[in-house]
């Protein structure tokens, strides 16, 4: 039987001997060993009633036995659900209630406190950790390695992707065998990726970028990866010298460039450094040039379109912009208020067509509706600039959200869990540039005149609600916030007000997960 990704993930496998990852735990993985684990991680999803349209939700840390669950969902034709590891269980209750998933597996340390989550919405619960510890190894090891793929089309779905709303809600991307197989096809071609490549995973395996476009664009070049399960600074420069290709968010380039190893002869043997997830820094694309003769190629994609466009591969990698459109793919610039195609230099609102595009949000389907266009275009939110050429900028957001070390964050969830905090009368969430994350969550908070509170006290009461990546990492307390005639809180004069107070922030001490 046809099944329309995997099938073409099994067609560029080299030989079953070709190392398709080398661990940073030391263990080394085939592509015939990947074929046999994902084919017996099927079979145990067949044995659990998983099938054909049910989701199967997973919050594990990152490993290769993680990517070998992903891999059996597809052959399994059941719809992948990663979800963030720094997701608090009530963070999560939303994503399982909402998804309603056959199944649930969750890192071993996690089991207690998400169990309850997985029996409120009727699912099965498994546990699976790196070294294939956990409960669901318990029944691979009895499986068969092979399994017969089962069918999927094109327009069948994949996975499903939550990405926060501007309202607080969180939505479901629904993305197809189609959005994933057509958009890295098209990366493999763009980006010249051949069996020959050695790549650096350093990126989460929860998220688009290391998912849907490192490791698939691996499977389907019959390359090799360097599975790091996290941005270490040692470590990476421990593999340089046997990489072909890193991708990371601007993070991890401002963190090399911080060390005085990374130099030309230490970047020599990668043909490419690409980065995404989070605008780079016109600086930083140039310091790292000046260090390394390397320009990074910067490309632009989201949660619900993978990749839209790309710098080139042959030419100019332009600082500040994000390139052409994929082939395949059109984008275009509008006019926000009235959706009216606008000339070259203008900036308006971008929005984008093509195979890559996600089929809808999950049970939103008025949602979904308002975010295309009549002739299929999706509106993207973001604001750019596109030349004469065709060449593509992002000039800013539409909606009002923080990218901070390559995560999404939106600011009306975290204002709300402020505003809960006894004693704080109202808040508003901005990002700031920061020379390490690109932006930071920084919250304004106007509070009680009676109210004994510190930064401290709000940090710790949000700890347990919100994700790290979601926690201000700066907080300022204010008599009253700005607002315009209509009474709407004008956060461009909070930014402009605060936007040099973390230019000389030194980086954070701890590693990125």
């Amino acid at each position: 039987m046809a099944n329309h990704l995997f099938d073409a993930i099994r067609n560029a496998i080299p030989s079953r001997e070709k190392v398709l990852i080398v661990a940073d735990n030391g263990v080394t993985w085939t592509f015939g060993d990947m074929l046999d684990s994902s084919a017996r991680i099927a079979n145990v999803l067949r044995n659990f009633d998983v099938g054909s349209g049910d989701r199967v939700a997973v919050q594990v840390e990152k490993s290769a036995e993680a990517l070998m669950l992903y891999l059996a969902c597809i052959r399994a034709g059941v719809v992948y659900l990663p979800l963030n590891t720094a997701y608090t269980a009530a963070e999560l209750e939303y994503f399982i209630s909402d998804a309603m998933p056959k199944l649930v597996v969750v890192a071993p340390e996690a089991a207690e406190r998400l169990q309850i989550v997985a029996s409120q919405a009727g699912a099965r619960f498994e546990t699976l950790g790196a070294k294939a510890e956990g409960t669901l190894f318990e029944f691979v090891s009895e499986q068969s390695d092979t399994f017969v793929d089962v069918e999927r089309d094109p327009e069948d779905l994949a996975a499903i992707l939550y990405t926060s709303g501007t309202t607080g809600r969180s939505k479901g991307a629904m993305l197809t065998h189609d959005n994933l197989l057509s958009n890295a096809l098209a990366l493999r071609a763009e980006w010249h990726f051949s069996n020959a490549d050695k790549l650096i995973h350093a990126l989460p395996l929860f998220h688009a970028h290391g998912l849907f476009v490192a490791a698939n664009l691996t499977l389907l070049s019959g390359s090799s990866m360097y599975l790091l399960r996290k941005f270490d600074v040692d470590q990476i420069f421990a593999v340089l010298p046997r990489a072909t290709v890193m991708m990371g968010v601007p993070t991890f380039y401002t963190r090399l460039l911080q060390d005085d190893r990374l130099t030309k002869e230490a970047t020599q043997h990668v043909r490419v450094f690409i980065s995404g997830s989070a605008p780079l820094l016109a600086d930083t694309h140039r310091a790292f040039f000046e260090r390394t003769g390397q320009a990074i190629l910067e490309r632009y994609g989201m949660t619900e379109t993978i990749m839209i466009t790309s710098n080139p591969y042959d030419g100019a990698r332009v600082p500040g912009s994000v390139g052409y459109p994929l082939p395949g793919v059109s984008v275009r610039v509008t006019d926000p208020t009235t959706g009216a195609p606008l000339g070259a230099v203008e900036p308006g609102m971008i929005e984008v067509k093509g195979p890559n595009v996600f089929k809808g949000y999950w049970n939103m389907s008025e949602k979904t509706k308002e975010e295309f266009r009549s002739d299929g275009f999706f509106i993207t939110g973001d604001i750019g600039i596109m030349e004469a050429d065709g060449r593509l900028a992002i000039v800013g957001r539409n909606k009002d959200l923080i990218i901070s070390g390559g995560y999404n964050v939106y600011p009306k969830e975290i204002e709300q869990a402020i505003d809960a905090i006894e004693g704080v009368v109202e808040s508003a969430v901005i990002g700031l540039p920061h020379p390490d994350f690109g932006e930071a969550v920084t919250a304004v908070v106007v509070k009680g005149p009676l109210a004994n509170l510190d930064e401290a006290a709000i940090a710790a009461d949000i700890g347990a609600r919100l994700a790290r990546f979601k926690q201000p990492k700066h907080i300022i307390f204010v008599e009253d916030l700005p607002r315009n005639a209509l009474g709407k809180v004008q956060k461009n004069i909070l930014r402009n007000k605060y936007r040099d107070l973390l230019h000389n922030e030194q980086p954070q001490t701890q590693v990125l997960r």
